[in-house]
């Protein structure tokens, strides 16, 4: 029997001690009540401009459309005990994948030690031969980091009824969606004030003040007023919205490549009272566009000569050059490996388990199961590019198993896992739709910091285990309790 679970009511239906001042308050709210709220909500948010741009969807006038990431109105609440030990698992998958990172491009200890096989991390597409030997402030590499983590039930004993909580993917490049958890916040704050002083909210509004903080403190040696940017590609980008937004909140420039320039071994940016040194770069501009002399020539998006100067030690960009080689998901099954190397310790947060179809052995047991398992592309992102096998078609599977068996090495498979729902206000009522969890983790070599929560995303089709919001996915605030 397939086990059920749900964050707000117990398997015999009670509500969870966390959730039950908001149940009282929500069973005294009029379901017309909350169908205005929600209107108001989508209002507000278009006003604002809070859209995200769909890449390949074309209005009737064959221009590109913009969605609203739908709003949920009923929050997602996380017991403070609960978060904390979430908390201590984040900071010690971070620090190692930092170590990870750090190691590879320098004496690539754990690649002598076979505990990640070299030719995974060497030949690898997210490996950048430019950073080997490259020192960056304080050994970090993704200051920024968004860890998409789940509750299920326990793999190891599906039927005890027990959860426990799994990392589904770790995002280092330029990990998004920050904004939607801080205007969520101020979203649900607005329409409901009086549950704030029924309930005790961490706050999450100092996050703009934390990441600033972190992009200075990594600034280059002897810098004392570093001067930061944030560099966007444009506002055609689907999360243009996000960093502008980012900008303002830190009273930072918000810059595109042309904008910058190199001179003399220092990156400038041009101002209306002339150029302006900068010190360090929130780049949400991937590896291959950040300089045309070093990556990609027909790049419009970087600034010529920028990783010269990087490597130089003359600016810090957050994150680094080559963070994508510890986000690639043919490297994420080893990760509680690298936890025990670098820290000697047991992992916190629990992995899914992966099979990688580089293995013969394992694409065997992936192609004998494909209407099981989740398949994922190993530099996927945003949905694309995955199988869900129970809820795909026999003609889905076979068109899957053909692409599979040309590049086997380029995809991974896991289980399917229950994920937790969560009650969700939509057309029909409230029902249960089921959720994830990103949380940022900000690091600068000075410490590891998180806001309370983070993300929650919300798969708003019925059964649905798809939560990314490019695939008609949602979002709710996140309250951990004190």
């Amino acid at each position: 029997m397939k086990v059920r679970l749900d964050e707000m009511h117990a398997a015999d239906g009670s509500v969870r001690e966390h959730y039950r001042v908001y149940d009282e308050w929500l069973r005294r709210q009029p379901p017309e009540l909350m169908r205005a709220r929600r209107e108001e909500a989508e209002m507000i948010f278009r006003r604002v401009g809070i859209t995200f741009a769909v890449y390949g969807a074309k209005d009737e006038d064959g221009a590109g459309t913009e969605r609203l990431i739908p709003f949920d109105l009923i929050p997602r609440v996380i017991p403070g005990r609960e978060w904390a030990e979430m908390q201590a698992g984040l900071a010690q998958r971070v620090t190692a994948l930092n170590r990870f990172i750090h190691d590879v491009y320098h004496e690539q200890a754990i690649l002598r030690a076979g505990v990640v096989p070299a030719d995974q991390v060497l030949n690898n597409a997210q490996f950048r031969k430019e950073m080997m030997g490259v020192a960056v402030p304080g050994d970090i590499y993704s200051h920024i980091s968004g860890i998409d983590i789940v509750r299920a039930p326990d793999l190891g004993d599906p039927g005890s009824g027990q959860a426990r909580t799994y990392v589904l993917e770790d995002n280092l490049r330029v990990p998004s969606g920050v904004s939607y958890m801080l205007e969520n916040r101020k979203m649900t704050m607005r329409l409901f004030p009086e549950l704030f002083s029924m309930h005790r909210v961490e706050p999450v509004a100092h996050y703009p003040d934390l990441l600033l903080d972190t992009l200075r403190e990594v600034a280059p040696a002897g810098v004392n007023e570093p001067a930061v940017v944030v560099l966007t590609p444009g506002m055609y980008n689907s999360a243009y919205f996000e960093h502008a937004f980012l900008a303002q909140q830190m009273g930072v420039e918000l810059v595109e490549g042309q904008d910058l320039f190199v001179k003399d071994g220092f990156v400038y940016m041009r101002t209306t009272q002339g150029p302006r040194r900068v010190d360090v770069v929130y780049r949400r501009v991937d590896d291959d566009f950040l300089d045309p002399r070093a990556f990609r020539s027909d790049s419009a998006l970087g600034c010529a000569g920028l990783l010269d100067v990087y490597r130089a030690g003359n600016i810090t960009l957050c994150n680094a050059i080559g963070t994508g080689i510890a986000d690639d998901k043919s490297i994420y099954p080893y990760v509680p490996k690298m936890i025990e190397f670098y820290l000697g310790e047991k992992p916190i947060l629990n992995n899914v388990p992966t099979w990688l179809c580089r293995e013969a052995d394992d694409l065997k047991y992936v192609l004998d199961h494909l209407g099981e398992l989740v398949v994922k592309e190993v530099h996927g992102a945003g949905g694309y590019g995955m199988l869900v096998g129970p809820a795909a078609s026999k003609a889905e599977i076979e068109d899957f198993r053909r692409v599979l068996l040309a590049q086997p090495a380029n995809y991974i498979a896991q289980p399917t896992l229950s994920l937790s729902s969560c009650p969700t206000f939509v057309d029909a009522g409230i029902a249960p739709r089921h959720i994830d969890l990103r949380p940022y983790v900000l690091s600068s070599g000075k410490g590891v910091r998180t806001v309370p929560g983070g993300l929650t995303r919300v798969a708003l089709k019925e059964g649905s285990l798809v939560v990314n919001s490019s695939q008609g996915g949602g979002t709710k605030d996140t309250w951990v309790l004190e």
